[in-house]
């Protein structure tokens, strides 16, 4: 467990699913925008803020290149890393070959698997979400594969040019962005994310479950133990939620001057 000493009038800010770069870089541009605004509102009372995954819609790091773009954000992070602010980056399913450029240039701790912090004496359950849970089957195969050292060392020795375009274009061509099946909520019995925390939170209680992939704002007080909320952060292409946790509380906002209350499928009885 990773314990953070935050000031209680500080906010721990979380973020997910931003697929930069996708379906066109033309495209992405105007979400990229709207982040940076973000990033520049969140900073004056930030405690700590969590990347949770997919943050770019492909990331590869060969051994002396990383995909072209994305400088103003990695700028923007990297000051308010300079400026003593923590972030921590999860790696998602779009991002699973980050190695430690964002350690060795940002200063930014990468994690390749799920943690557990200890936040405003608060035990919090942090992982992009993907592969976990029952079922889902064909991409726990296909995770294996990318993550295999061997499969690595295959690709790079693709030119960048060649490797970068290939896999930009099989990610979009795959809905590997959100597609139409992240719009609906499919029950407690059938989200495969919900169903994982309600079995983790027998084994190790948390305060939050705190996940990204899904692509769909929502929150929900464990049927396991209603002590406990799962949380999905939702993403930045339809939604443009991001969390919020507090000395008091955690709450799900919009970074939008748009009512979306009518997006957020559940909301729990607790202050959210």
């Amino acid at each position: 467990m990773i314990t953070l000493e935050i000031p209680t009038d500080k906010k721990v800010y979380f973020t997910s699913d931003h697929h930069f770069g996708a379906p066109t870089r033309e495209q992405s541009l105007p979400r990229e925008t709207l982040f940076l605004q973000w990033l520049n509102a969140i900073e004056k009372d930030a405690g700590a803020l969590f990347i949770v995954g997919d943050l770019f819609d492909f990331w590869f790091e060969y051994k002396k290149v990383v995909p072209k773009g994305f400088v103003r954000i990695l700028g923007k992070l990297a000051q308010m890393r300079d400026n003593g602010l923590p972030i921590y980056f999860f790696v998602g399913n779009h991002d699973l070959w980050m190695e430690d450029y964002f350690e060795s240039e940002l200063d930014i701790p990468v994690f390749h698997e799920p943690k557990v912090f200890k936040i405003f004496n608060k035990t919090v359950f942090i992982g992009h979400g993907d592969g976990l849970g029952p079922g889902d089957k064909g991409y726990k195969r296909m995770k294996k594969v990318f993550t295999n050292k061997f499969s690595k060392w295959l690709f790079r020795w693709l030119h960048p040019d060649i490797g970068v375009r290939l896999a930009e274009y099989l990610s979009v061509k795959n809905k590997l962005i959100s597609g139409e099946e992240d719009a609906t909520f499919l029950g407690e019995e059938n989200e495969w994310l919900i169903l994982y925390a309600n079995k983790k939170v027998n084994e190790q209680f948390a305060d939050y479950f705190i996940f990204g992939h899904r692509h769909l704002p929502m929150t929900l007080p464990l049927k396991n133990n209603p002590q406990a909320l799962y949380i999905n952060l939702g993403d930045w292409i339809q939604y443009y939620t991001f969390g919020i946790l507090t000395y008091s509380d955690f709450q799900l906002n919009a970074y939008s001057n748009r009512n979306l209350s009518e997006h957020f499928h559940l909301k729990s009885n607790r202050d959210v």
